[in-house]
């Protein structure tokens, strides 16, 4: 359930306790300046009740279906009621009522509502509710329920508005209250009915005798003192929201979500400033760290081809070139250093004879040569058949510089 911290405010001071939803008090009633009940509003729901001679009370028949047809209607409606002129007041609506079909209206001189939330504002505590202490007066059926609080006496009947006199016109107040009465039906005097009272202690000693002048006209008359003025005894009907809040049209409040919004935002938008340079960051990094992979795969493509010539796709490179190392590691492949070093110490004993190039496959090297003349290739080749190799001139050609020829080189036994 949650909490409401109900406020009463008077011309000085004010008066709050914190209540639940189901009004059960759980902070007890303080006195004092309003500022001292802003730390009690922080976690809570907030809900003032201004002085019923303060706001009329009333209600209408005026046609409406919605709250915004309504909220334009009703002023017009009401302007013989009011004293003052529409544009200096402030109408507050409330809900239909199914069985009567009339709406129950608050009306407030704007000047005074904005008094109020002027004295709230420099409290610091914003209000979701203002009501009139007039409508938390409850209804009782075969009830007149009363309130006697400071100079003013609140009348409430089983069925329509309150009504808001003079303390001191007690017998008015029950003349006029009791003729308002209505009848079940037509031509028949309406029921008797009792009277419950609630008053403070010295609102009591002030008026009881004119009270009690006045029990012949109730079929019984019961009081209840609130040592505590009316604050304890009003704050449930506070809580529960089911009265007119004034806080209507330009002043309806703003919702818990939006106020923490408010507060927040600045760090929101800080945080979020602070995300947005770290995914910045990121993604300049990333960006650096794609063309660092670009430039890579390039070295990568550059430095296969030119280990492995021929191969023109350079798609999983890395692998592809460690399976042609095993590939030369492994089995025949491994003949191809001896195979060099055999052609090296061969052609020692040669003049004039350079390689200008080899390739290894399958345990056979071929080399291309340039030599004085066939002869001088042939010397080699005798060479290394004599360390034991297969020396085989495959072509050859004369020129005016000298001869050249292949020559292909393998192990005995080696497959050419």
């Amino acid at each position: 359930m949650s909490e409401w911290l109900v406020i009463r405010l008077t011309d000085v001071e004010a008066e709050w306790l914190v209540c639940n939803t189901e009004g059960q008090v759980t902070v007890n009633p303080q006195v004092g300046d309003l500022a001292a009940a802003a730390p009690l509003a922080l976690s809570r729901n907030v809900a003032v009740m201004v002085p019923a001679t303060d706001a009329l009370a009333t209600d209408t028949d005026a046609p409406g279906k919605n709250a915004a047809k309504l909220a334009q209607v009703v002023p017009y409606a009401l302007e013989e009621r009011v004293a003052d002129e529409l544009e200096k007041l402030h109408f507050a609506v409330g809900t239909r009522s199914p069985d009567s079909g009339r709406v129950p209206v608050v009306v407030v001189a704007r000047a005074r509502l904005d008094a109020w939330l002027g004295r709230l504002k420099t409290a610091g505590i914003t209000a979701q509710a203002i009501y009139s202490e007039a409508t938390l007066v409850p209804t009782m059926p075969g009830q007149v329920i009363a309130l006697l609080a400071g100079d003013s006496l609140t009348l409430r009947l089983p069925e329509g508005p309150p009504m808001v006199f003079p303390a001191l016109s007690v017998r008015d107040a029950f003349d006029i209250a009791l003729a308002a009465q209505a009848a079940p039906v037509a031509g028949l005097e309406p029921a008797p009915l009792g009277l419950l009272l609630y008053a403070g202690h010295d609102e009591w000693q002030a008026h009881q005798h004119a009270v009690d002048a006045e029990r012949e006209r109730f079929t019984g008359v019961k009081v209840q003192l609130l040592p505590q003025g009316p604050l304890a005894m009003l704050a449930p009907a506070a809580a529960s929201g089911e009265a007119v809040n004034l806080l209507q049209g330009e002043h309806t409040p703003v919702s818990q979500l939006a106020q923490g919004w408010r507060a927040w935002r600045y760090a929101a938008i800080l945080a979020a400033a602070v995300v947005g340079l770290h995914i910045g960051g990121k993604f300049f990094e990333l960006s650096r760290l794609a063309g660092t992979e670009t430039r890579l795969d390039t070295s990568i493509e550059e430095a296969f081809r030119a280990a492995m010539p021929g191969q023109q796709n350079a798609n999983d490179a890395r692998r592809r070139v460690e399976r042609r190392l095993l590939e030369i590691r492994s089995g025949g492949g491994g003949a191809l250093l001896p195979a060099l070093a055999a052609v090296a110490s061969a052609r020692g004993g040669a003049q004039n004879v350079s390689v200008q190039g080899f390739s290894f496959r399958e345990g056979t090297l071929n080399l291309r040569m340039t030599a004085p003349d066939a002869a001088s290739l042939d010397a080699i080749g005798q060479q290394l058949r004599a360390q034991g190799w297969n020396a085989d001139i495959l072509s050859g050609s004369a020129s005016e510089t000298g001869y050249s020829g292949q020559l292909q080189v393998r192990r005995d036994g080696a497959s050419s």
